[in-house]
């Protein structure tokens, strides 16, 4: 048995920031390890959930207002600071995922650089798509920016971000996060913060079982 959870993730996402911070303690209590995968959520709804599009389109509505009041209920409850929407949403993350994925070989740098991208963008409301802005977020933790750059632009990377986008709808990813957890001979997933207490209780079962 592997003791490493996968946690498919787009920083674009409001629910992806809270389950970003809040399943770290979770998973240092049950001491498994996570395994940060960048992907694109974009390209996820567009291939398996394009609903998701027509949905956001009635903010409107009963639902989506609960929603809106669960998400700062919960970003309350987690102790993150949540000023969202800004004038940059819905972000158009590709670069940004470009970014991840150039880090994702260094999983300790990869959730720095993960780290800075949501506070910058949930908390201080920047604009991650602007190239100068998603440079500067880079240098400010102690990485080359500008050789970054030059390096999401190379098909290598793009092809990087596009696999693990596929490799995640392939394995039943319809959003972000998308949470595996190792279970029996197989996995489950689980999606968003909401289903965290279920992340928790797989680990433990599938130990259990072992």
């Amino acid at each position: 048995m592997t003791d490493t959870i996968e946690f498919f993730f787009d920083v674009s996402s409001p629910w992806t920031c809270l389950a970003f911070h809040n399943i770290q303690p979770m998973m240092q209590k049950h001491n498994f390890d996570i395994r940060w995968r960048p992907f694109l959520v974009g390209g996820v709804h567009n291939q398996v959930n394009p609903a998701v599009f027509e949905a956001r389109a009635s903010t409107d509505s009963p639902k989506w207002k609960q929603v809106g009041r669960s998400l700062y209920d919960w970003a309350a409850q987690s102790g993150v600071t949540m000023n969202f929407p800004s004038e940059h949403h819905p972000l158009r993350s590709v670069y940004l995922m470009r970014f991840c994925c150039l880090l994702e070989q260094d999983q300790e740098t990869l959730l720095r650089f993960a780290r800075a991208g949501f506070d910058a963008y949930f908390t201080d409301k920047a604009n991650l798509d602007d190239p100068e802005r998603l440079i500067a977020l880079a240098n400010d933790i102690g990485l080359d920016g500008a050789a970054m750059w030059a390096q999401s632009q190379d098909q290598s990377c793009k092809d990087h971000l596009r696999a693990n986008t596929d490799e995640a709808i392939a394995r039943g990813a319809y959003g972000s996060p998308s949470i595996f957890v190792p279970f029996g001979d197989g996995e489950r997933l689980y999606f968003g913060n909401d289903q965290l207490p279920l992340v928790g209780w797989a680990v433990e079962e599938n130990r259990r079982r072992s």
